[in-house]
């Protein structure tokens, strides 16, 4: 009777995109070792080589041992026990192929281990495979693109993973992609528009269609790797709720512009990238990788971050007098981080007094939920490039020109940038009926 040994480690000799390393189960019959794929793959942090477990990490402890790591890439403290468990099995089909091969008084080597395994639980209906590999292709989705596009992006993938992981454990199903069919979408919106999410909020209608066309998006990838999908997926209809446009108007503009700062030089500097932000279109992103080579007397030169789109902006004096304010500087602007930008800009906004009211309607299924707030509480980073296409369209600049401008490609894109004010339209039609 033949003996066979098996051992779960993490190599360390390997390790993908995000720096995770794989787990491999070996196997040695007659000191011949062979290794087996698990097709997972951890952060060291969170294997222990005693236990043979993955450890899990939750996020306090994970800004601790793993700083420069994206948080939502850790498994949950369920997912982990599910990949403790699939490793557990792995070892227990293994300890079946050769007690098999010993009653039947095979002479069997690991390499014959490795192959039946293979043959019965990858190969033959894919049992073990099929499990998981939605969300193994969900976590490839997201190492394949981590390196072309803007960090915090993919998140939307992370949130999809979550909520399709909620909704296998609610209808006690399998999300799989041969499943995956018009009634398995409007199975998963119908789940969405219920569903409360870890931190006890629902989702409105809007983060539910960005959901479900983030999955469309996602099966299109996976499409393209020879995935197999049930039928009629593609006819199912993403019904999408028009967005307000929060942008300044000319007079809120000015009123910023103006608003004296001088003990203040927190709001100052935040109220300069803003400014800025506005009379440019730029980005956020765009805002914090502008460098001074980009600039050129009074024109920027840049390939924005977002879409990759070489865009040639003329300078005003207002934007040439913020650039100047900042030349000792070894950054052209003062940009500080995304979350913090957006809270001290409430803060500005609120002093400046933007106090228009704005009415923010939501649905949730069929509910129509509505708010009023002050427009300095919805002023964001975002509201710069917004302002900047409302205000110029107020100017009557052709909107072909600011397109070209902010680096928009098509109309449609375009369209939810900009608000066209009761004023402007009144101009717009005194000047047409001169």
């Amino acid at each position: 009777m033949a003996k066979c040994s098996t051992n779960i480690i993490l190599r360390t000799d390997k390790q993908n995109g995000l720096g995770q390393k794989p787990i491999t189960v070996t196997i040695s019959v007659a000191n011949q070792l062979k290794k087996l794929s698990t097709g997972v793959a951890v952060f060291p942090e969170q294997w222990d080589s005693n236990s043979k477990e993955v450890l899990f990490i939750n996020k306090k402890n994970a800004k601790a041992l793993l700083p420069d790591i994206d948080h939502d890439l850790l498994p949950t403290l369920e997912e982990t026990k599910t990949i403790n468990n699939d490793l557990k099995a792995i070892i227990g089909n293994i300890e079946k192929i050769v007690q098999r091969f010993n009653l039947d008084n095979v002479d069997f080597s690991s390499s014959m281990v490795v192959d039946e395994y293979k043959r019965i639980h990858l190969n033959n209906g894919k049992k073990e495979e099929v499990k998981n590999l939605v969300f193994d292709y969900i976590d490839k989705y997201i190492e394949d693109n981590t390196a072309s596009r803007v960090k915090g992006s993919l998140s939307v993938y992370k949130a999809l993973k979550k909520h399709l992981r909620a909704y296998e454990t609610e209808k006690n199903t399998r999300v799989r992609f041969d499943k995956m069919t018009y009634d398995f979408f409007t199975s998963f919106q119908n789940f969405l528009i219920n569903h409360t999410t870890d931190q006890g909020k629902t989702l409105n209608n809007i983060t539910i269609a960005k959901q479900l066309s983030t999955l469309k998006t996602f099966l299109n990838y996976a499409k393209r790797s020879g995935i197999k999908f049930g039928e009629g997926y593609k006819d199912f209809t993403i019904k999408r709720q028009k967005l307000e446009v929060i942008a300044l108007t000319e007079e809120e503009f000015y009123k910023l512009v103006n608003l004296d700062l001088s003990n203040n030089e927190r709001l100052d500097r935040v109220r300069d990238v803003f400014v800025f932000g506005c009379v440019v279109g730029y980005r956020y992103s765009d805002l914090s990788q502008l460098s001074r080579h980009h600039i050129k007397g009074d024109t920027i030169y840049l390939t924005t971050e977002k879409t990759k789109t070489p865009i040639i902006t003329p300078l005003n004096d207002l934007a040439l007098g913020i650039l100047k304010k900042y030349e000792k500087n070894r950054k052209p602007l003062p940009v500080i981080s995304n979350q913090k930008y957006n809270q001290y800009l409430t803060e500005l906004c609120k002093l400046a007094e933007l106090n228009d009211e704005i009415e923010i309607i939501r649905f949730k299924g069929a509910e129509k939920i509505v708010n009023v707030y002050p427009k300095w509480q919805l002023v964001t980073a975002h509201t710069s490039r917004k302002s900047f296409a409302s205000m110029l369209i107020a100017k009557q600049v052709p909107y072909q020109v600011i397109m070209t401008l902010g680096g928009w490609s098509d109309f449609k894109s375009f369209q939810r940038y900009i608000k066209i004010e009761q004023d402007t339209l009144k101009n717009f039609i005194q000047t047409a009926w001169k």
